[in-house]
């Protein structure tokens, strides 16, 4: 029973699960397709390649499997550098040193919070050099091979600059859509840039397969390996051959079912998110200390967690602390992520920046941006926020 005291909580973003999913479901189960084979599967890749405007999909257990697999397939050797934004979760940087590849962490852009472009060109023209057919870091003696932007919260990376100097320097572009399905830069769908891109289907993103992942590309040579290697590299159909050491980075038929009936709704959620984070925007129009993630020009986010940066002075207290009295009346937020140079893992890894990542990361908060969210739900969040700036500043 909810009380004054505890009042219903409001989480950060959970699944709206009201299309085909108990339909589909009980087809897998009366069929008894519910392991890592069945027709939802080709049905869930084709409905995200179409998505996307890519040719082809290949689904896996997760978004890091999907990065993981789109290294290899990309050519990514052990000891060659790879571009990684910093201001991401740690996913990506992982499936770099899978590989036994290294990163180099991009500052974000303070104006879209998105990969600096400006940094990653900066790096490419003053501190690498061609060398044998190659490009190779200056301070490290090592291979740069490739970049891997991250579209975090629902706003596309600037792809156009990013791919004329993937051009210019050889460099394959592996990009992780996972926050951002259904965004568009100029019209153009995110993920659709570059070489390859990888999503995760969490149960916190736009859409949500339980788990699981997808790899999407033109290349349809890069697909077939990564379903290939997703599938422990078996090279006969009739005997237990194996052709190279693989994963078993399969999805389920019953995953896939469950994604298929989200891909089916992915107008609405977006719908959804984009009227969240327009009636937060209106509510704290006028409130000190409080500003919006913005939306770079040419862009249409999906504002996949609607994130405000909470200027301690003028609001009266800093972000965790609005975050801890929040939860005090069960209201989820979370800040973003460490950025990756200061994680314990990539202490000694090479960064290219001036900070802009870790401002972010001491002032933003990320609020209540479920699809369903009700509007009670989001005016309570509203009155919650504005009642804590205004009863004045705390220590």
């Amino acid at each position: 029973m909810t009380t004054k005291a505890h009042p219903e909580p409001i989480p950060l973003s959970v699944p709206l699960l009201d299309g085909n999913e108990k339909a589909y479901l009980k087809e897998c189960l009366d069929t008894n397709w519910v392991s890592s084979a069945g027709p939802f599967i080709e049905k869930f890749e084709a409905a995200l390649a179409a998505e996307t405007g890519l040719a082809h999909a290949a689904a896996t257990v997760n978004g890091t499997a999907a990065l993981h697999l789109a290294l290899l397939v990309a050519g990514v050797e052990p000891e060659d550098e790879v571009l990684v934004s910093d201001l991401t979760f740690i996913a990506p940087a992982n499936a770099v040193t899978y590989v036994g590849a290294e990163p180099v962490f991009v500052d974000a852009d303070p104006h879209s919070w998105q990969m600096d472009t400006d940094l990653v060109a900066k790096f490419l023209r003053d501190v690498c050099d061609r060398r044998d057919g190659g490009l190779v870091n200056r301070a490290t003696g090592r291979r740069v091979t490739a970049i891997l932007p991250v579209h975090i919260l629902g706003h596309p990376v600037d792809m156009d600059p990013l791919m004329t100097l993937a051009d210019e320097f050889g460099l394959a572009v592996i990009e992780d859509a996972t926050e951002s399905l259904g965004a568009t830069n100029r019209g153009k769908p995110v993920g659709s840039s570059g070489d390859i891109s990888c999503y995760s289907f969490n149960g916190n993103k736009l859409l949500t397969s339980g788990g699981g992942g997808m790899i999407a590309s033109d290349n349809a040579d890069w697909i077939e390996q990564s379903r290939h290697l997703s599938t422990q590299a078996r090279s006969s159909s009739e005997e237990y051959i194996h052709d190279a050491v693989g994963f078993n980075y399969r999805l389920t038929n019953i995953q896939a079912a469950l994604g298929l009936a989200q891909m089916e709704r992915i107008a609405d959620h977006i719908a959804a998110k984009k009227a969240i984070a327009a009636a937060y925007q209106k509510a704290f129009a006028e409130v000190p200390g409080l500003s919006f993630m913005p939306e770079a020009d040419g862009v249409e986010s999906t504002f996949w967690l609607s994130t405000v940066l909470v200027d301690k002075a003028a609001f009266g207290m800093g972000s965790r602390d609005l975050q801890a009295h929040l939860a005090e009346l069960s209201i989820q937020t979370r800040p973003l992520w460490q950025p990756l140079h200061l994680s314990p893992p990539y202490a000694g890894s090479m960064f290219l920046g001036s900070g802009v990542a870790d401002g972010l990361y001491v002032s933003a908060l990320s609020l209540p941006s479920s699809c369903g969210l009700t509007r009670d739900q989001q005016e309570r969040v509203i009155a919650e926020v504005i009642a804590a700036q205004q009863s004045g500043p705390r220590r």
